[in-house]
């Protein structure tokens, strides 16, 4: 009786131990593109950021909401996202906000992106943000690609808001413009921050470009020698990793 009842103790420590590493084996076992732990709404981390999330809304170059954005949410790695928090806290002491235009982009979005770019047919959006451009180039001229830096969830598309006003401030070309105007070095060097007089932006907006581009370098983002906009964290904490899951405030 008592060897019975030692053989049925071991049986169910031994389920049990099964069970347990059965469990511990499954989690593991989840991509860790689709998660979304050392993820953070950047609102809960910048409370005062503005958001105008153009790929969930439909005024954006593909001119429909973009899939993967199931929410007008903001997302980031937990790291970029405290480091964001510096910028934001440097540039109120200036008298300036964040306003956020898109942050992380799940892969599905990025695939999105490369479907549209295919349909020659679909021109809709381009006299607002690609007038100059041919859609046949895109891929070439390098607007349209099949990964983003933006998968990887350290890089954020950005403006600053003057406090005074409540207006955005000037700087001399609208986001997602494909074209020459938006390169940071369009009307000066940005290494020197010296304004080059020209046709396509002044003096005032240089300086403004500059004001967001320096407080986002002061605080560890790498700027993009294409877009005013678009700044990468430079310790990024999955720098290999084009993450999967859609854009939501429930993580």
């Amino acid at each position: 009786m008592k060897k019975s009842r030692l053989w049925m103790f071991a049986a169910i420590l031994l389920f049990c131990g099964l069970t347990v590493s059965s469990c511990k084996k499954a989690e593991h076992t989840v991509p860790i593109e689709a998660d979304a732990t050392d993820f953070a709404v950047i609102t809960d981390v910048v409370p005062d950021a503005i958001l105008e999330i153009r790929y969930y809304s439909t005024y954006n170059f593909v001119g429909a909401r973009v899939d993967g954005y199931l929410e007008p949410v903001a997302l980031m790695t937990k790291k970029a996202a405290d480091s964001l928090r510096a910028v934001s806290d440097d540039l109120k002491q200036q008298g300036y906000r964040l306003k956020i235009y898109d942050a992380y982009r799940p892969q599905m979005a990025v695939s999105h992106f490369v479907r549209w770019a295919e349909d020659l047919s679909d021109t809709a959006m381009k006299p607002y943000f690609y007038p100059n451009v041919d859609k046949s180039l895109l891929f070439k001229e390098g607007y349209i690609a099949e990964k983003s830096g933006h998968s990887r969830g350290s890089t954020v598309d950005l403006t600053i808001v003057d406090m005074a006003t409540g207006k955005e401030v000037d700087m001399g070309g609208v986001f997602d413009w494909f074209g020459m105007e938006s390169h940071p070095d369009c009307g000066g060097n940005p290494e020197t921050m010296e304004y080059r007089p020209n046709d396509t932006i002044t003096a005032t907006q240089f300086e403004n470009r500059m004001i967001l581009r320096q407080a986002m370098m002061r605080h560890g983002f790498k700027p993009l020698p294409e877009e005013w906009w678009h700044f990468t964290l430079e310790n990024e904490p999955f720098p290999d990793t084009y993450f999967t899951f859609p854009v939501k405030r429930n993580l």
